[in-house]
């Protein structure tokens, strides 16, 4: 699923990052690759996605979580 469509309480790891060159290039830079572990904290309506990674608390936009698919399910 992407990420921008997961609920508050999902985890799962990165499966592909998509997107612009600079988009991705700030995404590797704040350590979220294929591989690293995801689990959302916040995913409101006209709010950021808020989520937990590499022991970080990240915000991104929902275009930007658009380009970032997860695999995995509920905590």
């Amino acid at each position: 699923m992407k990420l921008s469509e997961a609920k508050a309480g999902d985890c799962g790891v990165v499966q592909t990052v998509s997107g612009s060159h600079h988009l991705i290039s700030r995404l590797i830079g704040i350590g979220i690759v294929e591989g690293s572990r995801i689990q959302v904290v916040q995913n409101q309506k006209n709010q950021p996605v808020l989520f937990y990674c590499r022991e970080s608390i990240i915000a991104l936009s929902k275009q930007d979580c658009e380009g970032i698919e997860i695999e995995g399910g509920r905590a």
